[in-house]
């Protein structure tokens, strides 16, 4: 193997310096793939009377003031390909956005009870950083009290938000914006949106927390949460569509039985 003269040169110098390159994080389990929450910090607690300008992750994550483990533990779920939302229904369409898995962050009805799911990649160097999200926030209330979702992308080297998408389930409509449909009292968001970070060199090496918080309403009758996929360095395809190599190899076999049926209609002639 011949050697690059100016990585082996860079690599004595920084042995020379005493200095050792910083290992850069990958995601753990951004895609839910496991079939379970590995690789992610899980938190969850009963929100009532904490109003939606104050609630945040710090809050109901593990230490926090509003912390409860059972909470914690049984609120989120990873979910399948195939479920339904069962208070949108079929208009709802997918809870999955690639692959065979998803998180749910808090469950599907109310009591006042707020979940929240996070990830922190360090010294990070891909191009990019992408991640999928849906929602369903059952309407009531007003903007501070209502169901709510935060969803945050920091830049901890900065202490910067770099992606925020805050929502509520106002009865007036005003905490949420035409992603969002409505149904059955229901504010959801029937296509999947796709977050979108490109790390330019003002943003390589630096640590990211990714932070999705989803909330019934403050007086605890009305439903909150977020399905979440894809938190990764490239874009995954949705469920149902193939991968290029998939498309390839089904390219190449459409292409393989259409030659066969030309070779059977010539030998007919």
């Amino acid at each position: 193997m011949k050697l690059n003269k100016r990585s082996v040169a860079f690599g004595v110098a920084l042995a020379l310096a005493g200095v050792t390159a910083a290992q850069a994080d990958t995601f753990v389990n951004g895609d839910f793939e496991t079939g379970t929450t590995a690789g992610w910090t899980i938190g969850g607690g009963y929100r009532a009377s904490v109003n939606n300008a104050v609630l945040n992750p710090s809050l109901i994550l593990p230490g926090g003031a509003l912390y409860n483990s059972t909470i914690a533990n049984t609120h989120s779920a990873v979910v399948a390909a195939g479920t339904v939302d069962p208070n949108v229904g079929a208009a709802f369409g997918s809870t999955v956005y690639g692959g065979n898995y998803s998180l749910r962050v808090e469950d599907t009805t109310y009591g006042g009870y707020a979940s929240v799911a996070t990830q922190t990649v360090n010294n990070y160097t891909d191009p990019s950083i992408f991640f999928a999200w849906k929602a369903v926030l059952l309407g009531a209330h007003g903007t501070l009290d209502a169901a709510t979702l935060i969803i945050k992308l920091t830049d901890l080297t900065t202490n910067t938000t770099l992606i925020t998408r805050q929502y509520n389930a106002a009865d007036d409509g005003s905490g949420v914006d035409p992603r969002f449909s409505y149904l059955n009292n229901n504010y959801y968001t029937a296509a999947w949106q796709i977050e979108q970070l490109n790390i330019d060199a003002s943003l390589a090496g630096h640590n990211f927390l990714l932070s999705v918080l989803a909330s019934d309403c403050q007086p605890t009758g009305h439903w909150g949460y977020v399905y979440l996929d894809g938190f990764g360095n490239v874009a995954p395809p949705p469920t149902g569509v193939p991968e290029p190599g998939t498309l390839s190899l089904v390219s190449l076999g459409l292409l393989a039985t259409a030659g066969a049926a030309a070779r059977r209609r010539r030998q007919k002639v």
